[in-house]
């Protein structure tokens, strides 16, 4: 099966899958990271407007208070709050799923939010920063939300990638990226690094009494605030070829949506446009790239993730 390849399962009674078929989240938790732009806000809203508790976790808090704020407005009785997380900063990342995790039963974890087309710069941790926010980030903010999840019946964590994942190379001998850089390039990288850890996640929870699953979505090519992110004649491309060609957020936030939402979905799913090339479209299942499925890769991501954050899952560690 190919990337944009087409199954009846992502188009229930002929048609394409939409969030007006979502099924009413009463009594259900979700926390969607990166929820104040982009598809973030748009799977935010979505979840809200069905009666899900969203918890909006996100680095700008008072922009995340305007956010929830409208998403009340729009829909009275909406149950939406925000928790401030900064995904490159691992005493953020603590406190936040500490906060959570104290008054929360979690039921779906989307880690949507991402960063891209940035200079190069390392972190603390010495992380090339795509690496370091798209994934360790939500490595360590998954982790740490692990016992919040497992309290839930039914939990699921949903890794947002990119079908820009498929050109991505893992170095993880040098994750500080000290050699030849590009952001495109790593960019890339850090989306397939989102994918390797979706998959082995995964394989890990297969031995769980109390499976999570763990899905995996990419949107296709929709217009978002990413597009708006690059420099020179890069950046000016990206602008030109976002609005032209690409899909809306709304359109690209059904695959993450269909994959949070969707009762019959099991671990290792993937789901991305069904359009030529998986490009646009409804969500419907499709095939993950070699690399991410590589299970030797997986493990060593696994390993240096853990080593980098210092952060042990509590059953995931098999």
């Amino acid at each position: 099966m190919t990337t944009g390849s087409r199954m009846n399962a992502g188009k229930p009674g002929g048609g394409g899958w939409t969030a007006d078929r979502m099924a009413d989240q009463k009594g259900r938790t979700f926390v969607v990271t990166g929820a104040t732009s982009g598809l973030g806000l748009v799977t935010a809203r979505e979840l809200a407007a069905h009666g899900g508790r969203v918890l909006l976790a996100v680095r700008d808090a008072v922009k995340g208070e305007e956010v929830a704020s409208s998403l009340r407005r729009a829909y009275p009785g909406a149950d939406v709050e925000v928790r401030r997380v900064d995904l490159l900063n691992p005493d953020s990342i603590r406190r936040a799923a500490q906060e959570i995790g104290a008054a929360e039963s979690v039921d779906v974890l989307i880690n949507n939010a991402g960063i891209s087309m940035v200079e190069h710069s390392v972190t603390e941790q010495g992380a090339e920063r795509h690496f370091a926010a798209n994934h360790l980030g939500h490595f360590a903010f998954t982790a740490l939300l692990e016992p919040a999840l497992r309290r839930s019946p039914a939990p699921r964590v949903v890794t947002v990638t990119s079908y820009m994942h498929e050109k991505g190379e893992l170095d993880l001998d040098d994750v500080a990226w000290s050699r030849k850089y590009t952001p495109l390039a790593a960019y890339s990288a850090s989306k397939l690094a989102n994918a390797v850890f979706g998959v082995e996640l995964a394989r890990r929870e297969q031995s769980s009494s109390s499976p999570i699953a763990s899905i995996l979505a990419h949107p296709g090519y929709s217009n978002t605030p990413m597009q708006n992110k690059g420099t020179g004649i890069m950046g000016i491309a990206m602008r030109v070829s976002g609005k032209l060609f690409a899909q809306s957020p709304e359109m690209g936030a059904l695959p993450q949506l269909f994959a949070a939402t969707q009762p019959d979905l099991t671990g290792g799913s993937y789901i991305g446009p069904d359009g030529r090339g998986g490009r646009s479209g409804h969500p419907t299942p499709v095939q993950l790239s070699a690399a991410a499925r590589d299970p030797e890769l997986g493990r060593r991501l696994w390993a240096l993730s853990r080593e980098l954050t210092g952060i042990r899952w509590h059953t995931a560690e098999v």
